[in-house]
């Protein structure tokens, strides 16, 4: 068996993947968890040993005094001197819970102890925060985090707390049809890979099929939303409205998400019938979904060859691209100079300027334009 590849970002000092933005060098912990993941998941002496020094990396983030309001989770970056973004511990957990029930018997005893005490510390700290169900994708990893993290600790009251937060979550978005969180290229994703998971290593076969139910429900709303295959037809872009969007995304410099559609196809992530659905869709056609029905919050898209135009009813928050079209250009010189034209909106409210592009998780002002306005649909 042959060794993981060193990423070129490894910092060998640290034992972490650092991230360089304008201000400076940072190394996440949450890299750290999923790298040590996938070190242990390929499993060569090599990979063992190192995967060892990158879980303990990573371990070190945790907030480990008792006296602090959120003893348990994760510094988001290792640089961090608190706990700065409380989504934190949801990813890390994202990534050790599952490496430790496929492959925890490969660390040696003190580590994988250490391994399991940072879990009931993480999950003691996620049922503290509680979050709110209008809060799709954390929502989604807490539900997942909780059944299996439960599982791994062989504790029935953790789980059965995941599974009360998956029904009230699913009769949450019954109310309305649609997730809050809707038609977004970085979160629907993050959903509906936190729900595969689930639909996999959950023991419960009843949260198994409420798992891959809401994983499908999930997928048919992005096949409905990329716009066509970007070669015959369309852009292979997710077509607007977004709830939340990141900048390099919204403007194209991302890949196009059919390809991720294509290759959740291909692996089992979503359903085969996924893949009939998207190839089998009219060429003109508008999708009229509900995310909230008591605020009327509802989006539409319509979709032809050569554009497709997405409204949302109101505005969702500072990421929300409320007002926005995909569009096909014609190629100057090459085929690379075809990459999709977009128009989105933001709206200024009093004369305010749009805000601070920094995203403070993210530690760069390169990710986000935000949107303090607020979009008054007609």
């Amino acid at each position: 068996m042959n060794p993981l590849p060193i990423p070129p970002d490894f910092n060998a000092e640290t034992n972490m993947l650092v991230k360089t933005t304008e201000y400076g060098a940072f190394h996440e912990s949450r890299r750290a968890a999923r790298f040590g993941a996938e070190l242990l998941a390929n499993g060569a002496p090599d990979d063992l040993a190192l995967a060892q020094k990158v879980l303990a990396a990573a371990l070190a983030c945790q907030e480990r005094n008792p006296a602090d309001p959120h003893f348990g989770n994760f510094y988001w970056m290792a640089e961090d001197a608190e706990v700065e973004d409380l989504n934190a511990v949801e990813f890390v957990l994202s990534a050790l819970i599952p490496m430790m029930l496929k492959h925890g018997d490969r660390l040696p005893p003190a580590l994988h102890a250490q391994l399991l005490e940072s879990i009931r510390l993480g999950l003691a700290e996620i049922a503290r925060l509680d979050v709110l169900v209008a809060y799709t994708n954390i929502t989604a990893h807490d539900t997942v985090n909780t059944i299996l993290g439960g599982q791994l600790l062989g504790d029935a009251a953790i789980v059965q707390r995941g599974r009360q937060k998956l029904a009230d979550w699913i009769a949450f978005t019954n109310l309305s049809g649609h997730p809050l969180e809707y038609s977004s290229p970085t979160y629907t994703s993050v959903s509906l890979r936190a729900l595969k998971q689930l639909a996999d290593h959950a023991h419960d076969d009843a949260v198994q099929r409420l798992a891959a139910q809401m994983t499908a429900r999930l997928a048919v709303s992005m096949a409905l939303h990329i716009h066509g295959d970007g070669a015959r037809r369309g852009t292979g872009r997710w077509a607007g409205p977004h709830s939340r969007a990141y900048q390099p995304s919204v403007v194209c410099e991302t890949a196009p998400e059919v390809n991720l559609l294509r290759e959740w196809v291909a692996d089992g992530t979503v359903p085969a019938w996924i893949g009939e659905l998207f190839d089998n869709l009219p060429e003109r056609f508008q999708v009229v979904e509900t995310a909230d029905r008591e605020r009327g919050l509802s989006f539409t898209t319509y979709q032809t060859p050569a554009y497709a135009l997405g409204v949302a009813s109101r505005s969702f928050g500072g990421q929300s691209n409320v007002c926005m079209a995909h569009y096909r250009r014609h190629p100057q010189h090459n085929e690379s100079d075809a990459r999709p034209g977009v128009f989105y909106t933001r709206y200024v409210l009093n004369d305010k300027w749009f805000g601070d592009a920094y995203h403070a998780t993210d530690r760069t002002k390169t990710r986000n334009l935000p949107d303090e306005g607020d979009f008054l649909g007609v």
